[in-house]
């Protein structure tokens, strides 16, 4: 990235630490910000760019370089037996530890030490898809997987379908629909 009055732009990840040559070319909507490296060849424009406003500025992702190879499947080392036992608990407990930390949770520790305690007295399985759940969902609150615990009871199926029918809905129905095209009293009354 480079700034340039007020504005910063950015220029391949190749010139890193080497001089670029900035200027204005154009003005109102059609400016364009151009930036050119002097290299062997010669000056060569490596980036151009709309005006960028201060806190705003212009990227071009193929100015970055590729991102390294295993970033998404990052997996935690356990150093400590607490951590062990933590990361023993399963996948959805090492996916809530990823997920806690990048998130910048807070009290991480003690929040493990509790899972581990609920592992050994709910089973390590439940609490695992608990862990998973709370990590997909981003939440990392202090009672929060006492929360989705609580929501779904060991014993009672998650897949529980509601369905909703005419003796138990809220909507007005259309019962005042069915006299329609009926027919009409003789003496002109009609029943309200």
């Amino acid at each position: 990235m480079i700034a340039f009055e007020n504005g910063q732009y950015s220029v391949p990840h190749t010139l890193r630490g080497q001089t670029v040559f900035v200027r204005a070319h154009g003005a109102g909507a059609s400016e364009r910000i151009v930036v050119v490296h002097h290299g062997e060849g010669g000056p060569v424009e490596v980036a151009r760019h709309r005006r960028a406003r201060p806190g705003s500025p212009q990227i071009c992702d193929e100015h970055f370089p590729p991102p390294p190879a295993g970033v998404l499947a990052r997996q935690p080392i356990p150093r400590t037996d607490a951590e062990r036992a933590f990361c023993g608990i399963g996948a959805g407990a090492r996916l809530w530890l990823c997920e806690a930390a990048e998130a910048g949770t807070g009290k991480i520790r003690v929040k493990m030490d509790h899972a581990v305690s609920l592992a050994k007295l709910l089973g390590a399985e439940r609490v695992d898809w608990a862990l998973g759940h709370a990590a997909a969902y981003g939440r990392f609150a202090e009672g929060d997987l006492m929360a989705i615990l609580d929501a779904h009871p060991a014993g009672v199926a998650s897949d529980r379908t509601h369905r909703a029918d005419e003796s138990r809905s809220l909507a007005q129905g259309t019962s005042g629909w069915a006299a329609l095209g009926g027919e009409v009293p003789v003496d002109g009354a009609a029943e309200l």
